[in-house]
């Protein structure tokens, strides 16, 4: 049984956005809601600034604090290494949410996708409403609908659960990449098993010194990170006595 994990290049990583929207677009997600986000930083003092970019999601964690409070075991982990969450077992109490230290689980305290139920037009007689929208172009509550998010969890998760990353199980279980990492135009995501030492993480890991986050908690978190984006230069000197 592989052990999935994600290495992030941060010397690739651009921000550009793009598996933010991939994910959006895959796993149905809702306005207000981050399965994958991102930590901007300005970094340097005017008028040399730039921004710095950390890329976050769910860190799938060897031990996490999330399933450990979670009461009905909704929140749990596979043997594959991925952190899942049953919609249909979760009571909404949010003891996982609250024990996560990074932030990257998410309550849905209204019905998901509520603008686009809206049968109001912005300009009566001018524009069609959200509603009408989603009609006319055959949609399923969104105008884009991806059907393969119900194949092992809820395609669009109910008010009143918790809902997070799952690395795109439905699409590892199939053998193909989580969308975010197929999106990404630098290949700055790398996904694999942790557990192959000759797979692409486990190359990168023996080849960089990586770092996690909040590691020190001892969550054993399985996102990587590697390298850093610095367009800094200076001059060729040897310096002075």
């Amino acid at each position: 049984m592989p052990k999935y994990a994600m290495v992030i290049d941060l010397q690739r990583c651009v921000g550009c956005g793009a598996c933010s929207i991939a994910c959006r677009s895959e796993n149905n997600v809702p306005e207000g809601v981050y399965w994958s986000h991102k930590i901007t930083e300005t970094v340097g003092t005017f008028p040399d600034v730039w921004f710095h970019y950390i890329p976050t999601l769910c860190n799938h964690c060897d031990n996490p604090p999330c399933v450990r409070g979670c009461p009905t075991r909704a929140m749990h982990k596979q043997e594959n290494g991925i952190t899942m969450h049953d919609t249909k077992k979760c009571i909404g109490c949010r003891y996982c949410q609250f024990n996560c230290p990074y932030g990257v689980i998410y309550f849905n305290w209204k019905k998901p996708h509520e603008y686009w139920r809206e049968n109001q037009a912005l300009l009566k007689g001018g524009t069609s409403s959200p509603a009408e929208e989603v009609r006319e172009v055959g949609g399923k509550v969104v105008p884009y609908y991806n059907p393969e998010r119900d194949e092992t969890l809820a395609g669009i998760r109910p008010k009143g659960v918790v809902e997070k990353c799952t690395f795109c199980d439905h699409l590892v279980k199939k053998g193909e990449l989580p969308r975010c990492v197929e999106a990404c135009p630098a290949d700055a995501r790398i996904f694999g098993d942790l557990d192959n030492p000759k797979s692409q993480v486990s190359l990168l890991l023996g080849q960089f010194r990586p770092f996690r986050l909040k590691e020190q908690l001892g969550t054993e978190p399985k996102v990587y990170y590697i390298r850093n984006f610095n367009p800094a230069h200076h001059h060729s000197t040897k310096g002075e006595v």
